[in-house]
């Protein structure tokens, strides 16, 4: 934070009443007016300050009883955004001549509906898969096939500029590259650095990248998903409840939780699942390919296309969460994070989907439960309307805005850090049972003073 700006910034942590508004000038921030808190002395303060207060709390947070985290495009063009200094590659019209003009007036009663301003080219495909399942109903199977190939083009072309994001990290400069992996580690591993005792981190994303989890790779961070298998995994909806232990040498007993294990879940799919037959697989593409194409004629997948890739757009209808994987996927979100003792960290993530709001919404029910809610921008306005109509103020932390929530700023002076907390709390404990060990303990007549002193 070296240049000036004067991008609005949004703080609401541990017993704030209000949120606290405040600009940023270069590393100082100055309060909006209207803006009062106690525990600010001045209108001018500094990173110090909001260290002190925002830190503490994010730590304790973080030890909840369950923890999840909620990540959404925010954190593709953050990680992007380091290794190139661009935004990630975003999503153009879809190339379809085919009923345009009635799927495109679809795509913008969905956005509408979901308060976009317009519609995307996930709200295309969406209004293009239904249309081509209501000429197939009907039987129109010249009109359903040509709109059928233009659909493959599309999610072929969709699946291009997801690739071109991964490709855009993965082919930066080294040193650009390398900082950004390592501010990614750091985030992924202040939310998995947790003690035994505790329930696995909950990782949960809307997007198809494959960020996370080569983010994890690089972190040697264990994810357990609902797939199975080595070569080309098949997702089992009857996944028990795996975990991953170790037996300390010389001890007999219990295993022990294995550190660096969390539970991961993409809940919109992903550009490397496909649909063969009745399976869902996860087949071998390489993070930053230049093309799905070369990796889907391998044996086994069958003659499969781009159509079959499972990466399909949310729904503002929620018409995706009915049908399978997705069922599956939503129910693991709704079992994680509507529990007690509970806390849900949402980092990038819009407040777009209404069927993973009302989860949030069903969670904050659970007085004992807390949301944590981290953004670097909020352009609709939408995180700020949830924040309103759910209407529990005291079970809610907020940080939006570049001076809070950008990515290195956030991981460098905010977030916990993992690998060292519990150094540190070790160390405070020894140093305090030293100095307490070299205080003189009083004699009964001191004893006696004393006493008589604040009598």
């Amino acid at each position: 934070m070296t240049e000036d700006t004067e991008s609005p910034n949004l703080l609401k942590v541990r017993d704030d009443h209000e949120p606290l508004h405040f600009v940023a000038k270069g590393d100082h921030f100055k309060l909006q007016a209207g803006s009062k808190v106690s525990w600010l002395g001045s209108t001018e303060f500094g990173v110090k300050e909001l260290r002190n207060r925002i830190e503490p709390w994010l730590t304790s947070l973080f030890q909840s009883e369950h923890l999840s985290v909620l990540a959404g495009s925010g954190l593709t063009h953050a990680v992007h955004h380091i290794a190139t200094g661009e935004a990630a590659a975003g999503m153009g019209a879809m190339p379809i001549t085919s009923y345009r003009k009635e799927i495109d007036q679809a795509a913008e009663k969905t956005a509408s509906a979901a308060c976009r301003e317009k519609g995307n080219l996930e709200d295309q495909l969406r209004a293009a898969n239904e249309l081509l399942r209501g000429l197939e109903i009907l039987g129109h199977d010249s009109d359903a096939n040509v709109l059928r190939n233009e659909l493959q083009s599309g999610i072929k072309t969709f699946a291009q500029s997801i690739l071109k994001s991964e490709a855009g990290i993965a082919n930066a400069e080294d040193r650009k590259r390398e900082q950004a992996f390592n501010t990614l580690v750091t985030f992924l591993m202040s939310f998995a650095s947790r003690t035994g005792m505790r329930d696995r981190l909950n990782i949960f994303t809307t997007n198809y990248d494959r960020l996370i989890e080569a983010g994890s790779e690089l972190a040697g961070l264990h994810l357990l998903d609902r797939f199975l298998g080595n070569l080309t995994p098949i997702f089992r909806a009857s996944r028990l409840d795996l975990d991953m232990h170790y037996n300390p040498p010389g001890i007999r007993g219990e295993p022990r939780y294995l550190e660096g294990v969390a539970r991961y879940t993409k809940l919109h799919g992903s550009v490397d699942w496909l649909q063969t037959g009745q399976d869902i697989r996860r087949f071998g593409l390489p993070f930053g390919a230049d093309s799905v194409t070369p990796y889907l004629s391998a044996p086994g997948l069958g003659e499969t296309t781009a159509h079959q890739l499972m990466i399909y757009p949310n729904s503002a209808k929620d018409r995706e969460t009915a049908d399978y994987p997705y069922v599956e996927l939503f129910r693991d979100l709704a079992a994680a994070v509507c529990r007690p003792n509970s806390t849900l960290i949402t980092y990038g993530y819009s407040f777009g989907d209404e069927h993973i709001n009302r989860v949030i919404r069903d969670m904050l029910s659970i007085p004992s439960t807390h949301l944590v809610v981290i953004s670097r921008d909020d352009p609709l306005g939408r995180i700020k309307q949830a924040y309103e109509e759910i209407g529990r103020p005291s079970q809610i932390s907020l940080l939006l805005g570049p001076a809070l929530a950008d990515l290195k700023t956030l991981t460098e002076h905010y977030l916990p850090k993992a690998a060292i907390d519990k150094t540190t709390i070790r160390m405070s404990e020894l140093i305090k049972q030293r100095w307490d060990a070299k205080q003189p303990h009083p004699s009964a007549q001191d004893q006696d003073t004393d006493f008589a002193e604040v009598l």
